[in-house]
């Protein structure tokens, strides 16, 4: 895939959750997510604001796999 897309955080959560993940806590406007592998990632819910591509790569980085990986589970 050439471009990584803007996408909403909904659909950053039904992608983590569709890779087994699940919210172990909000903070503020953050959710936090963990699987059973002990992998976790932070996804902002900012009011009117979108997940960027720089911040989709570094959830992909937290979970250890690759944009395109997680871009498949979309």
């Amino acid at each position: 895939m050439g471009s990584v897309p803007v996408l909403k955080p909904v659909e950053v959560v039904v992608i983590l959750v569709a890779l087994g993940f699940s919210e172990v806590r909000q903070r503020g406007s953050h959710k936090q997510f963990r699987d059973d592998t002990g992998r976790f990632t932070t996804v902002p819910f900012h009011q009117g604001r979108d997940i960027s591509p720089i911040l989709l790569r570094q959830i992909a980085k937290d979970i250890g796999i690759t944009v395109d990986d997680l871009l498949k589970y979309r």
